[in-house]
């Protein structure tokens, strides 16, 4: 029994984003810009100009420490927000393009919620695919461990076939001598 879940987007609800969600995108697109890069120049070219006029007082230093602070601590927060909303489409992309590969596992898909332990064992598992891999002439040839596995012996066998049926012709040069 075949089960799909289809996502409904609502349009009503993409457009009653929260205040929050609204304000973040905005922010994060912003900061990002070059007016944003431009912006915080001005304002440290201008802090430094003004330095002789406050007589680079400890309250004219507390400004711009403060301010970057302040900054710096909600950018943290923002920053992150960005990421996990890029981090989670990723995911999702990546996921969609497993399921629809048939020669992709789908034991593959939501990774990303194992241990530290469980993703370290995968890596391994993939660095020997990875080895086996690497001795295939056609990258395309084997796509589990066990068919790389079986890919190998069978190339082993032909290899020692070939082999010996070499060692032979030459034992049998040696005694027609």
């Amino acid at each position: 029994m075949e089960v799909f879940i289809f996502y409904q987007f609502d349009s009503e609800n993409m457009k009653s984003k929260n205040f929050f969600e609204r304000f973040a995108n905005w922010a994060t697109k912003f900061t990002g810009s070059s007016a944003a890069f431009i912006s915080a120049t001005l304002i440290v070219i201008i802090w430094a100009v003004t330095g002789p006029v406050f007589n680079y007082s400890e309250t004219w230093q507390l400004v711009i420490n403060t301010g970057t602070t302040i900054i710096t601590f909600l950018m943290v927060f923002l920053i992150q927000k960005a990421q996990n909303k890029d981090s989670k489409a990723i995911q999702i992309k990546l996921n969609e393009l497993i399921a629809s590969n048939e020669k992709a596992s789908n034991r593959i898909v939501d990774i990303e919620d194992l241990t530290e332990k469980e993703l370290d064992q995968l890596h391994c598992y993939y660095e020997m695919l990875s080895d086996y891999a690497e001795k295939d002439e056609d990258i395309h040839q084997s796509h589990s461990i066990d068919a790389a596995k079986k890919n190998q012996d069978h190339k082993y066998e032909a290899f020692q076939k070939r082999h010996e049926e070499w060692l032979s012709k030459q034992n049998q040069k040696k005694e027609s001598q």
